[in-house]
This record gives C-alpha cells, sequence and structure tokens, in this order.
C-alpha cells in the first residue's frame, strides 16, 4: 500500500499540470479566430441543421448571467446586480437572437434538449421565465426524447419556480452546493445553508422532477478532510440523482475574485486528491457509479444509463445523455456548436444587447473545424466519455510522439494499448484530461500557464 501511495504521489506531482477541460476540441484560446467569419458560421449552421434536425433535433444552451452577489470561486462569465428590471431586456435580447437562427433554418426546428445555465436562471422571476420559454418554443416541435434542465440557486430557488418550470417541460433541476462548511462559504462567499438545499430538493420532488443533481467543489480554500466528508454525508442524506464534484479552478489572473485568498489557503495538489478520493469513496460505498470525469449518478439516472448504452456525450455544457449535432448558445458570452463551426456571443451584457440590436447576430469570434480537428474531436470524445479510444482512430493519430508518451503513461498504470486501441485503467482515471492532451496537436506549450487550471 505504501508503494502505491507513493507512486501516486510521483504521478500526481508529473500531471497536476494546467490543461483543458475539453468541453470542446479545439478549445477555446486555441480557436483560429482569424480565418472565421459570419458567412462560415452561417453555412456550418444550415448544413449542420440539414443533416440532422428531423432525426436528432437541436439543442438549446441558453446563457442567464445575472447573480445577485458574486460567488468568488465561480469561473462562469456573470453579472452582479440586484436589479431585477434586467430581466424584461435580455429576455428580449435573447428572443431577437433566437429568431435569427430560425430565419436562417428555413425550417421548424425540432428542440430535444434545452439547458438554463448562468449565473443564476432562477434570479429571473416565475413570470418571466414562462413568458420567456413560451416564445422560445412557439413555432418550434419538440422531439420526442426531449430533455428540459436548468440550474438553481438554493436560496432563491422557490416552489413557484420549479412548479412553472415543470408545467413548461423541463424535468432536471441542477442545485450548486459547492461546500457546505461555514468557513469555507465564508471564504468564497457563497452562504447557504443546508436546510435551504433540503427544502428546494424537496420541492422538485413533490412537483415530479424526474432528476435532481448537486453540484460540488473539491480544493476550495480551507477545505479538509473532515468538511469533505461532513458534506458528502450532508448531502447523501437527500439522495440526488446525480452528483457533479469538480476541481477548483484557480486562476485568479481570469477571475479576480479569487484573489481574496492565496495558494497557502488552498489544498495541496496531494492533499486536494485526497479530497476527492474521500468524496469517491463515499459515493461509491452509497451505491452512485463512477462516470466520465468528475460525475456520478445512480443506476436508474438517464446519465448512468447513456454510459452503459454508449451514448454519453460532451460538449459545452458538459456531459449529456443527448447527442444531437447543433448546439445553439443564446445570450452573453454562450458558445454555439455547429459540428463543423464554433462561435461565442459578446461577454459583456451591454455589448451583447446592442449587437443583437443592431444586427440580431451578437458573435464575436469562432472556429472552422478541419477534418483534423474533427479527427482529434472524435478520440477526445471517445476518451471522455467512454474512458477509451477505439483503434481505428488511434491508429490515425499515432505519430512517434504519441507513441513514446504514450508507452510511458502506460509503463505508469495510466492505460494499456491491445489490439482494440487505448484502454484508460481505473489508476489512470485521474489523468483523463493528461490523455486527452496527448492528442492535442494545438497545445504548443505557450501561454499555457495563463489559459487553464490544473489538471488534477
Amino acid at each position: 500500500m505504501k508503494v502505491v501511495l507513493i507512486m501516486m504521489n510521483v504521478l500526481l506531482r508529473k500531471y497536476d499540470v494546467p490543461a483543458p477541460r475539453y468541453t470542446s476540441y479545439p478549445t477555446v484560446p486555441y480557436w483560429e479566430t482569424d480565418s472565421f467569419s459570419i458567412v462560415q458560421w452561417r453555412d456550418a449552421v444550415k448544413q449542420t441543421f440539414d443533416e440532422s434536425n428531423a432525426s436528432k433535433g437541436i439543442s438549446l444552451y441558453i446563457h442567464l448571467p445575472f447573480c445577485e452577489s458574486l460567488c468568488t470561486y465561480c469561473a462562469c462569465t456573470t453579472r452582479i446586480t440586484r436589479n431585477h428590471a434586467v430581466e424584461i431586456p435580455y429576455i428580449q435580447g435573447l428572443l431577437k437572437e433566437w429568431e435569427s437562427y430560425k430565419t436562417l433554418f428555413g425550417k421548424r426546428p425540432v428542440i430535444r434538449e434545452l439547458h438554463l445555465g448562468g449565473g443564476t436562471p432562477t434570479f429571473f422571476s416565475p413570470e418571466n421565465l414562462h413568458w420567456f420559454i413560451s416564445y422560445l418554443l412557439e413555432g418550434c416541435e419538440i422531439h420526442n426524447d426531449f430533455h428540459f434542465s436548468f440550474e438553481g440557486h438554493p436560496n432563491n430557488t422557490t416552489p413557484e419556480h420549479l412548479k412553472t418550470l415543470f408545467d413548461l417541460g423541463f424535468t432536471r433541476v441542477s442545485f450548486g452546493v459547492q461546500d457546505l462548511d461555514g468557513k469555507v462559504q465564508h471564504t468564497i462567499h457563497r452562504i447557504q445553508p443546508f436546510e435551504n438545499l433540503q427544502h428546494a430538493t424537496n420541492a422538485a420532488r413533490e412537483i415530479g422532477y424526474e432528476s435532481v443533481s448537486f453540484d460540488l467543489v473539491y480544493g476550495l480554500p480551507f477545505q479538509t478532510p473532515f468538511t469533505v466528508s461532513d458534506t458528502l454525508d450532508k448531502i447523501l442524506t437527500l439522495r440526488p440523482d446525480r452528483i457533479s464534484f469538480y476541481s477548483y479552478a484557480h486562476v485568479p489572473w481570469l477571475k479576480p475574485g479569487q484573489r481574496g485568498y492565496g495558494e497557502g489557503d488552498l489544498p495541496s495538489s496531494f492533499l486536494k486528491r485526497h479530497l476527492y478520493e474521500i468524496g469517491r469513496h463515499k459515493l461509491l460505498h452509497a451505491d452512485y457509479e463512477d462516470i466520465g470525469m468528475d460525475h456520478f449518478a445512480l443506476r436508474h439516472d438517464d446519465l448512468f444509463k447513456a454510459t452503459v448504452s454508449g451514448k454519453l456525450h460532451r460538449n459545452f455544457m458538459g456531459y449529456t445523455t443527448t447527442n444531437t449535432e447543433l448546439l445553439i448558445g443564446l445570450g452573453s458570452s454562450a458558445i454555439s456548436d455547429a459540428k463543423y463551426a464554433y462561435a461565442q456571443n459578446e461577454k459583456k451584457v451591454e455589448s451583447y444587447l446592442q449587437a443583437v440590436k443592431e444586427n440580431s447576430s451578437a458573435i464575436v469570434k469562432g472556429h472552422t473545424m478541419s477534418e483534423r480537428d474533427l479527427l482529434i474531436r472524435q478520440a477526445i470524445l471517445q476518451i471522455t466519455c467512454q474512458g477509451r479510444l477505439n483503434n481505428e482512430v488511434l491508429s490515425q493519430l499515432m505519430s512517434p510522439d504519441v507513441a513514446g508518451i504514450l508507452a510511458q503513461m502506460e509503463m505508469e498504470g495510466i492505460l494499456y494499448i491491445d489490439e482494440f486501441g487505448l484502454q484508460i485503467t481505473t489508476q489512470g482515471a485521474p489523468f483523463v484530461r493528461n490523455v486527452c492532451n496527448v492528442f492535442d496537436e494545438r497545445m504548443t506549450g505557450h501561454r499555457i500557464q495563463q489559459l487553464f487550471s490544473k489538471a488534477i
């Protein structure tokens, strides 16, 4: 056992380097925006829509960026305000942007997946959310196998929010928990009593939500084995259907709010991994299944079923059970994926609304996929969703440099290669991002320290 721990410590030190989370390939910092044009984007959207709308349907991601207070751990694009008068103008901008896409489609879109992300979607009143979703879905068809979900803050997700969205077809809700320890909550400026989470969870289940999930974060300032263990013990009494257990991304050069605490307040790399293993052990003992990177689900949940059936997918929304080829992102900073191209909107709310008002579009940058990009994306999706890479794709990406790195990882017990391809081992599970990194031909090392959080 001592030898195993020493070996793991060595691997953690070696591989705890900056690396993308791989919700896309190429990752956003490596998009070739200079050669990208709105015309290319529109062509990619139309082509992908025509190829897949009738059979697979499309996904919609709505970014609702407003929060009443800043959670300093958060790396999302947000707007902090207590002025709820911003709700209606922002919704009007979203609907205008969506109308421009519907005009481009030329046919009724089939909505397969709809997700409200943030920010804090429940910043918006139930009445305004009802108005917005009703207009959004006007002139659309709903796929037989549709999935509508939203992110809720336990402090302000009311039964009215839950009932309003449920009546509109939402059956999944994710509550941001992060940590339940008082000192940790105070440091990251997210004070939320366990009772608020309990009330919101119970209300969702009473209304009829099929899946309630919690987001937790390990590696936060002042977390200890005791606080993480205590948080897990408490949330397991509520038996969420899914749990996301994310690694804290410390990027104070990108998110100034994180400058309120320093490296000395954070767990060391080895302790951080120990915190994860504490949580993982408790979740597995409680009959949750380990899925992809950072995710756990009970066996009745669709996330687990998608894993078993090989249908688990990953995109800008993270892991999803719905593998559509067209994801349209609406709102400030929202990213869209049209299979053959990516695009991102203006990040600032005012700039987004002005651009939509003037041009019905707020896209400021993007990337058109090459054939090589499509191949590497396929490889990364296999690795992150299935923990393996089939031999057909592996053989096309194998080079002397890649072969050398993979051979080293095989010696370290991270993966093995046989006649079927590449398979990540149980011991290698913490290093999935590092394995993806081997095939990422755009990671040159240039400015990596300032682009990505640590892999582990």
